[in-house]
């Protein structure tokens, strides 16, 4: 067998970018966490923070959600200093076309790391672990046994519903109605059954080009708020749901389509967290019943369960627990040498 010499960081460290990452996934959706490489960030706040990459530093984002190194569905956590005193770390969120304010898959894994990697010290039968997220402080619940971290449960920033009914013109559909609702991020949602589609038998491509459509209609008609800053108002995707939204012990499936046509793969948590919320609101599920979310294509499986009533700002809203596991898949240098035109990223699709 060809043995190499362990001589891989000195070649590395000739490189003007180096990047370390913890590599995880959460629900079969990619979790890359940048724990070092990155240049100082200016900013007071979080927000500011991730005003700051978008401006200055995006170059580095493509670096690593793209191809080479990456594919059109890969996601990233950045690390950064929290300016919220609770908070035991903050993070910047990142995807094929820019930057979230929310993602539950990502904190789900970021639950485990911050206390595998001595972020928070581990204490049986379980971890608080605060993070911050640009949509506010999340709230984490890790379960620790034998010294091994386990399932992990959080609880997001308010969610509530913005507009239910919302007409809607799509081409190739017509006039549809969406409801679009608040979990960390606006989501548009509409049942398969709408769009005349079997979502447990639709390929994927299907799927996104219908939720893309939606996307992009619904950003032309509806009129997004949010209370704390205008930093949060975007619509971030379409969930397309099998339509089973009254309580059932039985799995309900979805798929959420963000970003630049990002196929989550998996039942994504900021949209599980906005479809309790729009579910709730239709009384459809009630206080502290809980529900399995399935994504359609991969089968795993996440837990929503509303846990208590709130506001946020005008409107009514909820706190909503949502619960999954994330695993370690790997961890990784990343570096770019100066000449390497396509090592800053490129996508084929």
């Amino acid at each position: 067998m060809l043995q190499v010499e362990d001589s891989s960081m000195e070649v590395l460290t000739k490189q003007a970018v180096q990047i370390k990452t913890i590599e995880m996934h959460t629900g079969g959706h990619p979790v890359r966490i940048i724990v070092s490489g990155y240049p100082p960030l200016k900013g007071r706040t979080i927000l500011e923070k991730r005003r700051f990459v978008k401006e200055k530093l995006d170059h580095l984002r493509k670096m690593l959600m793209f191809e080479p190194r990456g594919h059109e569905g890969m996601y990233g956590a950045l690390l950064v200093e929290p300016d919220d005193k609770e908070a035991h770390l903050g993070v910047l969120f990142m995807h094929n076309e820019g930057y979230s304010t929310m993602c539950g898959h990502a904190v789900i894994s970021l639950g485990r790391f911050a206390i595998d990697y001595g972020f928070v010290p581990a204490k049986e039968p379980e971890c608080e672990v605060n993070i911050q997220c640009p949509c506010g402080l999340v709230k984490a619940t890790v379960e620790c046994k034998d010294g091994k971290t386990g399932d992990v449960h959080f609880q997001s920033v308010p969610a509530f519903v913005l507009q239910t009914d919302l007409e809607v013109q799509v081409p190739q559909f017509g006039k549809l109605l969406v409801d679009i609702a608040y979990g960390g991020a606006f989501y548009a949602f509409i049942a398969d059954s709408d769009v005349g589609i079997d979502l447990n038998e639709s390929s994927p491509d299907v799927i996104a080009d219908i939720a893309w459509a939606v996307t992009t209609a619904a950003k032309k008609v509806v009129r997004l708020e949010h209370p704390d800053s205008d930093d949060l108002v975007f619509l971030y995707g379409t969930i397309i749901t099998d339509g089973k939204d009254k309580w059932n012990e039985e799995p309900t499936s979805n798929l959420c389509v963000f970003g630049d046509k990002e196929i989550d793969r998996s039942p994504c948590g900021s949209g599980v967290t906005a479809r309790v919320a729009l579910q709730y609101h239709k009384g459809q599920l009630a206080m502290g019943q809980k529900r399995v979310f399935q994504n359609c294509h991969t089968k795993s499986q996440f837990t929503g369960m509303p846990v208590r009533e709130t506001t946020c700002g005008r409107f009514k809203g909820i706190i909503v627990e949502v619960s999954g596991r994330g695993y370690y898949t790997g961890e990784a240098t990343y570096v770019i040498e100066e000449e390497d035109i396509m090592g800053k990223g490129f996508l084929v699709r």
